[in-house]
C-alpha cells in the first residue's frame, strides 16, 4: 500500500456529539455506576503509583516477575478502594452520566460565587 494514499487531502468533519447518555438503549444504571467506579479505580491506581515512587528501597528483588506481582497488587488495591467508596469522585461522575444537564448548572453556580 502506498503511504501517499493515506494522507488526508480534504477537511474532515467533526463527529456528532454524544447527546444525552441516559437515553442510550442498553446502558443500565448499574453499568454506569460501575464505569464511574472503574474510572476512579484507574485514578487511584495512578495516585498509588506516584506514592509508591516516593518510597525508597523496599528490599524486594527488582526482577520482571516481582514488578508484575507488585503491579497486580496495586491494581487490585486500587479497585478495592474504588469499590469501597474511594475518594467519592465516582458519585460525581455517575451523576454526570445519569443527568448531563446538571453539569452546566454546577459550573455556573461556582462561577457566580468566585
Amino acid at each position: 500500500m502506498d503511504s501517499a494514499k493515506l494522507i488526508l487531502t480534504e477537511p474532515v468533519s467533526l463527529p456528532p456529539p454524544l447527546g444525552n447518555l441516559s437515553k442510550v438503549d442498553g446502558i443500565l444504571e448499574q453499568k454506569k455506576e460501575q464505569a464511574a467506579k472503574d474510572f476512579e479505580s484507574v485514578l487511584i491506581s495512578k495516585l498509588l503509583d506516584e506514592m509508591k515512587n516516593t518510597i525508597g528501597d523496599w528490599g524486594f528483588d527488582e526482577d520482571g516477575a516481582s514488578k508484575q506481582i507488585q503491579g497486580i497488587f496495586w491494581l487490585y488495591l486500587s479497585r478495592h478502594l474504588a469499590n469501597s467508596g474511594g475518594l467519592g469522585l465516582w458519585k460525581d461522575i455517575y451523576r454526570t452520566l445519569t443527568n448531563p444537564d446538571q453539569t452546566n448548572k454546577t459550573t455556573q453556580s461556582l462561577d457566580g460565587r468566585v
